[in-house]
């Protein structure tokens, strides 16, 4: 392959915040301390809330649900990042953008506990439904910013993905029509390195998933995904380019699913104890600690009071969740079609 092809395909990787605490000071953002300390109480958040809603599923208060241990940075840091008016395109596992958006935990319980009503979001927040389909809803996003594209509406749409969903044919129509159209429209994929029991290996010969962005005309950006300052870093740039015309970005977030895939999978199956140790020495968590204690506002004593508070807000919403009216069965009819057809009116009828 010549020099100039190799260097078509070059993706920038992006490094902040190292595992030891330390950081390139070229490279970090501006974030006062109010902000650092709310993304780790938002990091914090999210995997407390991780912990109940797996604890609630084994004692059959949910249904399936999905973990999220380990992606709290690569949620939170792109999360934190939105404007308020912006479009967001979660899939089923961005509970952490969810909660970093302000989404009522008592919804997300409520929405795995099998209740759809909990995915009618605050009005205030311009957030879809979560997909659970793989990579269904990239050409929403699309959608959507093309139709902000045509009213001018000077907002930018996120679309969140993993990476099993870069080898459907959605991903890539919506990436043509992103690149064409030059959509004002950040892609964001949590490459977790496992696609339920398929390695990423299993699915691209590609180098990284961050060039695929190339073919199609626009940028493609890897980051650390464990490094909550460089997802933060990346997603605010692409964001901002994507208002200001340039186009779109597609960013890789290099992390890893440390627990399995849903409550229904064991991935010790098909995944080594070493592999996962390996990982878990890269907690985003405790790498976020570390900067933090060594700028001299973190404590034992405030990260206690920060996982207390955040389980008393969990808890809090599990009471008002289990103290939701029953819905209507008729609701899995009445909100489908504008006009249910004969066959629906048969499946009515044995309800």
């Amino acid at each position: 392959m010549s020099d100039e092809i190799c260097a078509a395909f070059e993706v920038h990787r992006l490094s902040i915040l190292a595992p030891d605490g330390t950081v390139d000071e070229t490279l970090m953002p501006p974030l006062p301390e109010a902000d650092t300390r709310r993304m780790y109480e938002l990091m914090v958040l999210t995997r407390i809330f991780d912990q109940r809603a797996i604890s609630l599923q084994r004692e059959g208060r949910i249904g399936t649900y999905p973990p999220s241990l380990g992606q709290e940075a690569a949620q939170v840091g792109s999360a934190f990042a939105q404007q308020s008016g912006d479009w967001l395109f979660p899939s089923f596992r961005e509970v952490g953008v969810q909660l970093t958006v302000g989404y009522p935990i008592h919804h997300i319980l409520q929405y795995w506990s099998g209740d759809e009503r909990g995915q009618q979001a605050p009005s205030s927040l311009n957030i879809f439904p979560v997909c659970v389909s793989v990579g269904t809803h990239i050409p929403h996003a699309v959608g959507a910013a093309m139709a902000a594209s045509y009213r001018h509406d000077p907002v930018a749409v996120t679309a969140w993905f993993g990476d099993g969903a870069t080898s459907k044919g959605d991903f890539h129509e919506g990436f043509n029509m992103a690149g064409v159209f030059r959509l004002p429209l950040v892609f964001i994929c949590q490459n977790n390195q496992w696609a339920i029991s398929v390695p990423v290996r299993g699915q691209t010969a590609a180098a990284t998933l961050a060039q695929k962005a190339l073919a199609y005309g626009f940028e493609g950006v890897q980051v650390d995904g464990n490094d909550v300052f460089a997802v933060y870093k990346a997603t605010r740039d692409a964001l901002e380019k994507a208002r200001g015309g340039g186009g779109p970005t597609f960013i890789e977030c290099l992390t890893y699913r440390m627990a399995n895939h849903t409550t229904s999978d064991d991935a010790g199956r098909y995944r080594s104890d070493d592999e996962v140790a390996a990982w878990s020495a890269r907690d985003p968590l405790l790498r976020l600690e570390r900067y933090m204690e060594r700028c001299g506002f973190w404590s034992e004593a405030y990260a206690a009071e920060t996982r207390q508070r955040a389980t008393a807000n969990v808890d809090a919403a599990v009471v008002v969740m289990e103290g939701v009216e029953a819905t209507n069965r008729d609701d899995m009819f009445r909100h489908v079609l504008s006009s249910p057809g004969q066959r629906q009116a048969g499946q009515r009828k044995g309800v």
